[in-house]
This record gives C-alpha cells, structure tokens and sequence, in this order.
C-alpha cells in the first residue's frame, strides 16, 4: 500500500529491526516513557511486521501480527500522525490475516486510540486494564463471519464502523432514534463527516416514533436541520409495517448491524456481508416508499 507521501509493506524482523526499533523507540520509550525492557519482547522475531516509510524510505511507522492473532506495536511518528498512516499499517495487518484465514484478530488499544480502532471495526470486550502504566481496552476485529453484538459500546463501536465504511449513503430504521446508540458522541461525530467530508452522500432514517425524538431534541435532529440536503426523516404509518419489531443500519458497501428487537442493542453486524446490507437497504426500501414524510421536523427548519 503507498501513497505520494508514503508507503507501507511487511518486512523481515531480523534484516528490518534497526528500522522498527527507531520508531518504537521514539514513541513508547521516548514519549510514553514505556521500560525499553518492557517494549521489546520475545516475540518480536515470531511476528509479521509492517513498516511504513516516506519518500525518502525513513520509517515513520510500524507495527506487527503476533502468532497469537494480536496485533500490536501500532506506532507512528508524531509528525505523520492524522494522515492515515496508522490505518494503512492496520489494514496492511487486517489484510495479512485474512489471507492466513484466521476468523478473529484482537489487540490491546491504549484508551485515547479506542475510537480509531472502533472506526476500523473493532469491538470492545472486557474491562479496561493498565499495560505498562497506560489505560487499555481489549478489541476483537471478526474476519468473514458475523459479529454478535451485546453491549451498549459494542453497539457503538459496530455502528460508528458501518458509518465510516460507507461511500455513499446509509439507511437507518428505528424506533425512536435509540438513546444510547443514535445520540452517542462517537456515532454524532462519524454522521457528521460522513455528511460534510463527501459530496452526493444520502442518510435516509425510517422511525416507528417520529414525536419522542423531537420531544427529547434528539442531537441528530439538530445535525440534520444543519444539512438537510443530506438527511431525510419518514415515519411507517403503513399497516404492513407497524408490526415491525427489529431496527438496523445499512450501508451501500458490505456493512450492517441488525437487532431483531429495536429497543436492544444486541443483534448481529458484520463489515464484509454486501449480499445482507443489500437484503436490507432493498427491505428499507420499500418500507421507506410506503412511510410518510416527516413534515413536523422541516417546520423546525428541516
């Protein structure tokens, strides 16, 4: 993977560790004060490593894919960083475990980078935990299969991914806006530069309950007033669809999250599934063709 500006490939440990070492070091020894004993482990021959280089091929990022199906030593250089080399290397490693077919990959995410690997599509499980003095969250990435969804912040994490992977438009059913899910600082943050990072894009919402959300100035109603050319609301009021339990989100690439009961979060999701996102954005569809428009948002200025 390369760009004008960089490029990113696997390398040999052995013929590559002066290189991967002068990035570790920089950022978790130098910067994060991480024990230099502590950094550099047993492991390091065993794994698949990646490098990412400049023009002038200096490294400026690493990272590596343990046998254990870890990824780890996700490292960029200060003055790269926010320029899309970090997802680079990630999927760079992403795209290595596929091809040994391994059904899940995990990592241990420093707490500030949670959002970035939740972008990425990458669950949390368990409790937060300390890793030499930093604040880690455990993730797990499924590969292929679906994911099972449980949890309020899994459910943010699966829902926040879907939107990034969007190219665009999105299709979004729901009862009421779901508190805790649709009105979720990670969620609000990936709508909004969904809907002003990309030119055409489309968010279509089909609500059960149109009046509880504008009653409990639902933060997304507000993000649409400022961008009504990207977001319309509809309300099922078809007989057909009024039984409706189940809510989801779809997006026009391979991604999901569907919950069989609309007002729980947990359900199924996957971010490689076209043939089920495509099953139900045709199902939103029709229902959507069937709904009424939400005239009472656009008085508000919609």
């Amino acid at each position: 993977m390369s760009t004008a500006d960089y490029r990113v490939e696997a390398v040999d440990y052995t013929a590559a560790q002066d290189d991967l070492r002068r990035v570790r070091d920089v950022v978790f020894v130098e910067e994060q004060g991480v024990p230099r004993d502590l950094e550099r482990d047993a492991l390091d021959p065993l794994c698949h490593h990646v490098i990412a280089r400049n023009a002038e091929g200096q490294p400026i990022g690493t990272a590596r894919l343990t046998p254990d199906h870890r990824i780890g030593r996700m490292a960029v250089l200060s003055a790269w960083r926010g320029r899309g080399v970090g997802e680079a290397l990630l999927l760079a490693l992403l795209a290595e475990a596929r091809r040994r077919q391994w059904p899940t990959v995990s990592l241990h995410a420093q707490v500030g980078a949670e959002g970035f690997y939740a972008r990425q599509g990458f669950l949390p499980e368990g409790e937060r935990f300390f890793e030499a003095g930093i604040e880690h969250q455990g993730m797990r990435r499924v590969l292929g299969a679906t994911a099972t969804i449980a949890h309020r912040a899994e459910a943010v994490a699966i829902t926040t991914a879907i939107i990034v992977q969007a190219r665009r438009a999105l299709a979004i059913y729901s009862r009421a806006l779901d508190p805790g899910l649709w009105d979720a600082p990670p969620v609000m943050e990936a709508l909004r530069r969904f809907a002003t990072h990309r030119t055409g894009v489309q968010v279509q919402i089909l609500l059960q309950d149109a009046a509880a959300p504008q009653h409990a100035l639902a933060p997304l109603i507000g993000l649409a007033q400022r961008l009504p050319s990207v977001f319309g609301f509809r309300e099922v009021q078809d007989p057909v669809d009024l039984p409706y339990a189940a809510a989801f989100v779809a997006n026009d690439d391979h991604g999901y999250y569907y919950r069989p009961l609309g007002h729980r979060f947990d359900g199924e999701a996957g971010l490689e599934h076209a043939g089920r996102a495509r099953q139900l954005r045709e199902e939103f569809t029709q229902m959507w063709e069937r709904a009424r428009p939400v005239s009472e948002y656009r008085a508000l200025g919609l």
